[in-house]
This record gives structure tokens, C-alpha cells and sequence, in this order.
């Protein structure tokens, strides 16, 4: 049996993988950063996370069912949704990711639009798949992310991040 982790802070998963935390409600992740890994485990999210994934050194467990993901695509979890991460030994995970608690979002257009995005749902067992411009898109987004994480944070740092995961979205 996996163990299982119920991620309720972003610092959870950054200690899980080793890596640091710049703010509490939001993290964005480069998995090459990572100095621990984990092969085996059961994760509850009450976090949203969206992981651009550029190499498949895993099988992820949504549900049932398998996730269907390739190399530069895109898996996305909401709170309340339960994935199991079954690594391949002697791999190391790469990829970027981003996520964000629910409190980050709320009160803006994006906290109240966030239900309507499929990509979160259970029934969506598929990645989204992203061309090469897209993938850049994205990595772009997530520097500019991270380059605003680490500066002192204040409501004008907030309203870029917050676009820049609309963009994403």
C-alpha cells in the first residue's frame, strides 16, 4: 500500500522533494532542483497543481484509473482530488510545476472561474497535450511566476502571478 499524503500546504510537497518554499500559498516547481525523491506514494491534494511534465518517469494513478500522459504534456490536480505516484527506479523526475492553494486565488476572477476549467476534473484522464510553442509559453509563465516569488510579495506581485496562471489555465 502507498503511503498517503495529504498535501494541505505547498511546503508539504516542497519537503517531500526537497525543495524550497518562497511562499506559503504558492510554489512553483523545477523538478531538476529536486535533491530527494519519491518512488511510491498516494497524494490527496487541497492544493491545485499543474505539472508540465518533460519526461514520463513515472505512472500516475487517478482514481482507477492510469493518467494518460507523454512527454511535454500537461497533469493537473484540484483540492480533493487523490493521485498515486508509482516512479520508475533509478529515475529522476523532471519537469515544472506550479501549485497554488485555493486561499491564493479567492477573491479574484480567477478564484471564481477556476470551477468551469475541465482539465481539473475526474473525468478528464487525459493530459493536455501542448506543441513546442506552447511548452515554452508555459515555462516562460512559470519563470516570470518565480521571478515575482522572489521579491517581496505585496497585491501588484499577486495580480501578475494570479495572470500568469490564467495564462496557463
Amino acid at each position: 500500500m502507498d503511503k498517503v499524503i495529504k498535501l494541505e500546504n505547498v511546503n508539504q510537497y516542497n519537503e517531500l522533494y526537497g525543495l524550497e518554499t518562497l511562499h506559503p500559498l504558492i510554489s512553483v516547481i523545477d523538478l531538476t532542483k529536486a535533491t530527494k525523491t519519491v518512488n511510491h506514494i498516494q497524494m490527496n491534494y487541497g492544493l491545485y497543481a499543474l505539472f508540465l511534465k518533460e519526461s514520463k518517469s513515472c505512472d500516475i494513478k487517478y482514481g482507477r484509473q492510469y493518467y494518460d500522459y507523454q512527454e511535454g504534456t500537461i497533469v493537473c490536480f484540484a483540492p480533493g482530488q487523490v493521485a498515486s505516484i508509482h516512479a520508475q527506479e533509478g529515475t529522476r523526475p523532471t519537469g515544472y510545476g506550479l501549485l497554488f492553494h485555493p486561499d491564493f486565488i479567492r477573491g479574484t476572477q480567477l478564484g471564481h472561474d477556476i470551477r468551469n476549467y475541465s482539465f481539473f476534473s475526474y473525468e478528464a484522464r487525459e493530459a493536455l497535450h501542448l506543441s513546442e510553442e506552447e511548452r515554452h509559453t508555459v515555462i516562460d509563465c512559470l519563470h516570470k511566476s518565480d521571478t515575482e516569488l522572489r521579491r517581496p510579495a505585496d497585491k501588484h506581485s499577486r495580480r501578475l502571478i494570479t495572470a500568469n496562471i490564467g495564462l496557463l489555465l
